[in-house]
């Protein structure tokens, strides 16, 4: 009942948004959940809207941003398959969330997982753990910018090859203008730093978006961080 409503309300603010029927399907915590399809670069919620549910992606890829006063588009996070988003301190999304190609996912409604939790404690052991992992990679985000273009690159693409394939080639879904915004660097010297690793050997480019690490060639204490 929740899940029919949830789906027309978000087809109406959502036109690229497409509903997938299906009799029932299991999202996030195992509940019931509505499969939402979104096309390449459309919007899933919009900075300070009621965050009223949880999401899981299923296939493709997710950014969330912040557009800066002074006009800078700031990445805060980007969730692959099996990852879980949309956790708020408060009632509303302190960011906006897009599709960063066609995208599947399932949405589960906050209240209803809240009030489950309530009463079962494995629920609220899982809600913990995906919070603590949202809270780690925050953290984790915020000291790579920080760090040198070189060492914020390369973590980036551990980052990557970790969540997204577990194993050293990565085929990025997102394109090198969300990897700068997502590490603070301008494009330029995204790509300028890819091609420095590639020349040292770090990394190898068969297309823009297919990177191989070179694990024995990865600056000293990172190679240790892969798998």
């Amino acid at each position: 009942m929740y899940a029919q409503a949830a789906s027309i309300h978000e087809i109406s603010h959502h036109p690229s948004s497409v509903l997938c029927r299906q009799s029932r399907t299991y999202g996030p915590f195992g509940m019931v959940a509505t499969p939402m399809r979104f096309a390449r670069n459309s919007e899933i919620y919009g900075e300070d809207e009621v965050a009223e549910y949880l999401y899981q992606v299923v296939s493709g890829a997710v950014r969330t941003y912040k557009i800066m006063e002074d006009g800078r588009r700031q990445i805060g996070a980007f969730y692959l398959p099996g990852d879980i988003f949309g956790f708020e301190a408060g009632d509303s999304h302190i960011a906006s969330a897009e599709a960063v190609c066609e995208t599947h996912l399932l949405m589960v409604k906050r209240s209803t997982l809240i009030v489950r939790a309530s009463h079962e404690s494995e629920l609220t052991r899982q809600l913990w753990d995906a919070m603590a992992l949202e809270l780690r990679r925050f953290q984790e985000h915020l000291m790579l910018l920080i760090s040198s273009a070189e060492q914020r690159v390369v973590a980036f693409l551990l980052d990557m090859s970790r969540r997204a394939t577990k194993n050293a080639a990565i085929e990025l879904p997102m394109s090198r203008q969300d990897v700068a915004d997502y590490l603070g660097l301008t494009i330029e010297t995204v790509s300028r730093t890819l091609t420095q690793l590639e020349q040292n050997g770090v990394i190898a480019l068969p297309t823009s978006r297919r990177i191989e690490l070179r694990n024995d060639k990865l600056p000293s204490g990172v190679a240790q961080n892969l798998g």
